[in-house]
């Protein structure tokens, strides 16, 4: 099958540190392209994924993350690459309310934030000329009004993760600097726990950086350590390092691509039941849920007894690019064999819903 995928032109893929979508594109190109498919990948043009590139698009340091507008023309570009595609696949947010006038290929798209807001908007946009992809039942539950043609997991090559069936006794935390990843909430936690937290997190943008100064600095030292923003070999490093991620998120992620990291390392997660952490974590076995900062810490505690072995399992079964690549297999299929849509002569308007959006 010959597949187009359109991943964001924000970061490259894989992503050098940070960037969720840019990974799981990436694992699922590499997975598709080992199972004998031919993949076409348009990405920022510093990309590294090896598969077939779209030509001539700029790199990701020559783009704005705030830009409509040139999302939209690397999505035109994208287009204009992927003519002799079977199925094309957007991880884009504004790429799936473009039609393009004449016959339509068969295309999916994958919902990657969070189902409110301007958001719901564009997603009820983007339903007339795409398959809407959930990455999570509670995602699907939230957006249930959409017409949710599937709930796909995301997963990770776990065979590139370091499995480390020991640890040396300390929690850590990864994620952005913002206080829905619950940051300050896990250093209260590993206080009460008398555990010690390492910290890797982004932290670029400027609200970002006046959070952790106002907020997160001042909790620092006597065990609570910020250990700057890590590449992917330093956060596998700390994984396999610690006796848990602690993970208390604080709205309703519809994925955590760091709990299954954590997992693929043999490490159980301590997080909040919110969004898709009980679909993620079996609790008790490859970590625990709790709603409290009492209940985290008994967590912290309780993930001594847990056979890591446990957590790398339910990664390689559940959270690996495999399954998520078969998963994505079937969706495709069943969108080749359906009648091909009447030709739309529209395009939709999608340069004017991006600068309603501040592009």
């Amino acid at each position: 099958m010959r597949i187009g995928l359109i991943a964001p032109p924000w970061i490259p893929v894989p992503p050098p540190s940070y960037g969720g979508i840019e990974a799981v594109v990436d694992a699922l190109a590499a997975g598709l392209t080992e199972a004998g498919h031919e993949v076409i990948l348009a990405a920022a043009g510093d990309s590294t994924c090896p598969v077939p590139l779209v030509p001539a698009a700029p790199p990701s340091t020559a783009v704005s993350m705030d830009s409509g507008r040139q999302e939209l023309l690397h999505v035109l570009r994208a287009y204009e690459a992927m003519t002799e595609v079977d199925v094309i696949h957007d991880h884009t947010l504004l790429g799936p309310v473009y039609r393009r006038p004449g016959p339509q290929r068969p295309r999916a798209a994958t919902l990657h934030g969070p189902v409110d807001g301007e958001l719901r908007r564009i997603y009820g946009a983007m339903r007339p000329g795409s398959a809407l992809v959930a990455i999570s039942r509670h995602q699907a539950w939230m957006a249930r009004d959409l017409g949710i043609a599937a709930v796909i997991h995301h997963g990770i090559d776990v065979r590139t993760v370091p499995y480390s069936p020991t640890h040396g006794g300390g929690a850590c935390f990864l994620g952005r600097m913002h206080p829905d990843k619950g940051l300050l909430q896990a250093i209260h936690a590993a206080r009460l726990a008398g555990l010690q937290l390492r910290i890797g997190a982004k932290m670029r943008d400027s609200f970002e950086q006046a959070y952790f100064r106002e907020v997160i600095e001042p909790q620092l030292g006597h065990g609570i350590d910020y250990l700057g923003e890590l590449t992917a070999a330093e956060k596998y490093q700390l994984l396999g390092e610690s006796v848990a991620l602690l993970n208390p998120i604080q709205w309703p992620e519809p994925f955590g691509m760091v709990m299954i990291e954590a997992l693929a390392a043999g490490t159980p997660v301590v997080a909040t039941p919110r969004g898709s952490a009980p679909e993620i974590i079996d609790d008790g076995q490859t970590g625990f849920l709790a709603d409290t900062l009492p209940g985290l810490a008994d967590g912290l505690q309780k993930a001594f007894g847990l056979d890591r072995a446990a957590a790398r399992s339910t990664a390689e079964r559940r959270f690996s690019a495999r399954r998520m690549v078969e998963d994505y297999m079937t969706l495709y299929r069943t969108l080749i064999d359906k009648p091909a849509p009447r030709t739309d002569t529209r395009v939709a308007d999608g340069y004017a819903l991006g600068q309603s959006l501040g592009s």
